[in-house]
């Protein structure tokens, strides 16, 4: 089954990377890689329920990866502008319609505020980070509330990972309903990802 499979691939991949393994992902996710918090911390709430990890070094591991994403990606808005971003973002498969909207939505509501609600918005979460180090936004504020905001969301998705850990036989009855779910979302992601390969083709060309 599809989400036993997936399950099973995620839970190896942490048991044998540990922290250091969650902190890598994380920070990635921080940053411009196509890696979702929501692909990681559930697993990371998995160990926590399998008595495997502790809750606490879970929790710091995490919000350490994603301060670490969120703060290079910050340097390099803060020095390097668009021009880096956009070079290091083509090894990251950067989306640069995902990157244009973000800063669109940075510049309407420049702030702590706004930096500290994206952390809670998908996509936008990824790129937050940018614009603020482009718009040279004081260090430590943008620290403060990229930890309490990540810390929050990365916090949710653990405990909701436990739970379900906890009611994983109900799971494992219904999930072969979920696979038909995933297989559909699978196809639509490749088409997707397909069309917007081919749109970059052509725009350069």
């Amino acid at each position: 089954m599809i989400t036993e499979f997936i399950s099973g691939w995620a839970v190896k991949i942490l048991d044998t990377t540990g922290y250091t393994g969650a902190t890598l992902l994380m920070t990635l996710e921080s940053m411009i890689a196509p890696i979702p918090s929501e692909a990681v911390m559930p697993f990371v709430g998995f160990q926590v329920a399998d008595g495997k990890w502790n809750l606490w070094a879970s929790v710091g591991a995490t919000s350490l990866g994603s301060i670490l994403g969120s703060l290079l990606s910050y340097l390099m808005g803060f020095f390097g502008g668009r021009p880096l971003v956009l070079r290091v973002g083509k090894y990251l498969f950067l989306n640069v319609r995902d990157l244009e909207r973000t800063e669109a939505f940075f510049h309407r509501r420049a702030g702590v505020w706004t930096v500290f609600i994206s952390r809670f918005i998908p996509v936008v979460r990824h790129f937050v980070s940018i614009p603020a180090g482009m718009g040279k936004m004081p260090l430590l504020p943008f620290l403060a509330v990229t930890f309490i905001g990540a810390t929050a969301w990365n916090s949710f998705l653990l405990l909701l990972g436990m739970k379900l850990r906890e009611h994983w036989p109900v799971v494992q009855k219904y999930s072969h309903k979920a696979d038909y779910i995933i297989v559909v979302l699978l196809l639509i992601a490749s088409i997707w990802f397909l069309r917007q390969r081919l749109a970059r083709q052509r725009a350069a060309t």
